[in-house]
């Protein structure tokens, strides 16, 4: 590991229901305030089943409109993450960075534009031109290929990004994209016009993320098992 920089363990958690995702968040987050915790830092990865979640900014999403999309066979969550509506679905991998802002600079705009620039450097590595706009995510054009939405509490960041690598997205069709109108959705295949997987975005995004919070990356064999013992 090179002197100065931060470990961050990569927990690779596969296919989960959103709701176990919330409670592994939870049992990372509070690892961070554990004395015993030896490396609290950990970067998540997952792709989910079929669901549509809302952050803090809308509260009050309409009832009929709940049960509209949990009719389409997707569930449905209300979280205290930063923005609006959006979807996660397979072929989309999720990042939930569970980080000590601590370790690297106490700057929720920093740690925001970090992962935007993040995204930003792996499209490149595709041959992808992506950039920010003053709407969150990243962009390619008008069409958002990666949301991003947020909570941090005492510095302790959870939640993350949603880069659609493979996904099908005509999930998006049945809402306004994170509350944006007039704007779309794509993905790293749609860009490509072949097939990317998330086996295959995951390796180029993790060495973005590695550079732009320089921070080593570990893998622990045993970091999945631990992650579903503390859904008991």
């Amino acid at each position: 590991m090179s002197l100065g920089k931060t470990s961050v363990n990569v927990v690779n958690l596969g296919r989960i229901a959103y709701c176990n995702g919330l409670k592994i968040q939870e049992h990372y987050v509070r690892k961070h305030f554990d004395s015993s915790c030896q490396t609290p830092n950990t970067l998540l990865l997952c792709n989910h089943y079929p669901v549509y979640t809302i952050g803090i900014r809308r509260a009050h999403y309409p009832v009929e409109e709940e049960q509209r999309l949990k009719q389409l066979g997707a569930d449905f969550f209300r979280t205290n993450r930063g923005g609006l509506i959006t979807f996660h679905g397979p072929g989309q991998l999720v990042c939930y960075p569970i980080l000590n802002l601590g370790y690297f600079k106490k700057s929720l705009r920093w740690y925001v534009c970090e992962l935007e620039r993040t995204v930003i450097k792996m499209c490149s590595k595709f041959g992808i031109k992506a950039s920010t706009s003053p709407d969150t995510g990243v962009w390619v054009g008008n069409n958002k290929i990666c949301a991003i939405g947020i909570h941090c509490g005492r510095y302790v960041t959870s939640h993350g990004l949603a880069l659609n690598c493979n996904t099908d997205l005509s999930w998006f069709d049945n809402i306004v994209p994170c509350g944006i109108m007039g704007k779309g959705v794509t993905s790293l295949s749609q860009e490509l016009g072949r097939d990317v997987t998330i086996e295959e975005a995951t390796q180029v995004l993790l060495e973005a993320f590695s550079d732009h919070f320089n921070c080593t990356l570990t893998t622990a064999e045993s970091s999945c098992d631990q992650a579903e013992q503390s859904l008991n």
